[in-house]
């Protein structure tokens, strides 16, 4: 059945995403060229209605017996919605951010999914009482913005979500929590059989109706398959979503180290920096899906350590991850402190040119 259901979302999608392709073209819902953009040409958008469709075809044909599937979908509506409205008619940023705020309150707030409590090492048990619903708001919400900021090249939000998707998936079947399986199944088939159309050089773009709805599905996904477990799985959809929370933390220091707001839009994030650095734009989109999956491997691994293992190497990680931000400067290249410490201790007294 899982399989079938895969196959058809898959077939689905490929289907569709050209019929969307020549609709957005005639409802003038084109992306056009800009200084922050890395495209030449004027292309469509609304990719991520061919994604939504497919994934509700094969929710439809299997209808998953789970009490939170009726607010799942309302919330993806009210997404889709969103995102369907800014990719038409460009929405104020505030604007989106009540579309998305609204979906993640029919989740968290109507349907309650929710992260109550953590179980702490050595059995004890840390419950977040009236923290519980704005630190799950954070996460939905921060993800779904996430994903949307990565989104800048051919291929790379919807390759990274389905990496993404590959780990939560195969870790609910793991698990054996069949329903955070089968969602994260047939979100997988919908969102390849797109990025056929979407990988390099692209066809059509998913738009913020994709990206969104990519976003919002992910965070709340990992928040099934990982809510009021032990400290050490609660960290793990944050290690597989590694790449577009990296971008978007150092988006946030780079912008304050700017002296700008941080919703202010700039040309600097993970792909223009590895663009800048020489890298092609196919070579930039492989880069970072290959981050992604050292991301998911890692996640894989950090599962199955011992605690004191597992601090070991998420202390490891947010090294390489600083150092590497300071290389390329993803925080701006004004921001390294670790590299000037090194610079300290092998040239002491001397400062940075």
């Amino acid at each position: 059945m899982w399989i079938l259901a895969f196959a058809l979302c898959f077939t689905c999608s490929n289907i569709i995403t050209p019929l969307i392709k020549n609709f957005a073209i005639r409802i003038n819902a084109i992306d056009h060229p800009h200084e922050r953009k890395v495209h030449k040409n004027i292309m469509p958008r609304l990719g991520g209605l061919a994604i939504y469709i497919s994934f509700m075809t094969g929710f439809l044909i299997v209808r998953p017996d789970n009490p939170n599937s009726i607010y799942i979908i309302i919330g993806s509506m009210l997404i889709i919605l969103t995102g369907l409205l800014d990719d038409l008619f460009e929405l104020p940023a505030k604007m989106k951010f009540v579309g998305q705020l609204f979906a993640t309150l029919t989740v968290v707030i109507i349907g309650g999914i929710q992260v109550t409590f953590i179980n702490l090492p050595f059995g004890a048990q840390l419950e977040l009482g009236i923290f519980s619903i704005p630190l799950t708001i954070i996460w939905i919400v921060g993800i779904t913005n996430a994903i949307n900021l990565i989104d800048g090249l051919d291929g790379l939000a919807a390759g990274v979500c389905s990496i993404a998707l590959t780990t939560i998936t195969w870790m609910a079947f793991v698990m054996g929590d069949g329903f955070v399986f089968f969602i994260g199944l047939i979100m997988l088939g919908s969102t390849l059989g797109f990025l056929t159309y979407n990988f390099y050089p692209a066809k059509i773009f998913m738009g913020d109706t994709g990206a969104l709805f990519l976003g919002y599905m992910i965070s709340v996904l990992s928040l099934l398959g990982f809510k009021n477990v032990t400290f050490i799985s609660f960290i793990i959809p944050a290690i597989i979503l590694g790449v577009p929370i990296s971008d978007t933390f150092y988006a946030i220091i780079r912008r304050v180290v700017n002296k700008k707001p941080i919703y202010a839009p700039d040309n600097s994030h993970l792909h223009h920096c590895l663009i800048q650095s020489g890298f092609s734009h196919r070579q930039t989109v492989l880069l970072i899906y290959a981050m992604s999956a050292v991301f998911s491997i890692i996640a894989i691994v950090f599962s199955r350590v011992s605690l004191w293992v597992g601090f070991t190497l998420i202390i490891s990680l947010l090294f390489m991850i600083e150092l590497f931000a300071e290389i390329i400067g993803l925080a701006g290249n004004n921001y390294r402190p670790i590299i000037k410490f090194f610079q300290g201790l092998r040239y002491p007294g001397k400062k940075e040119v």
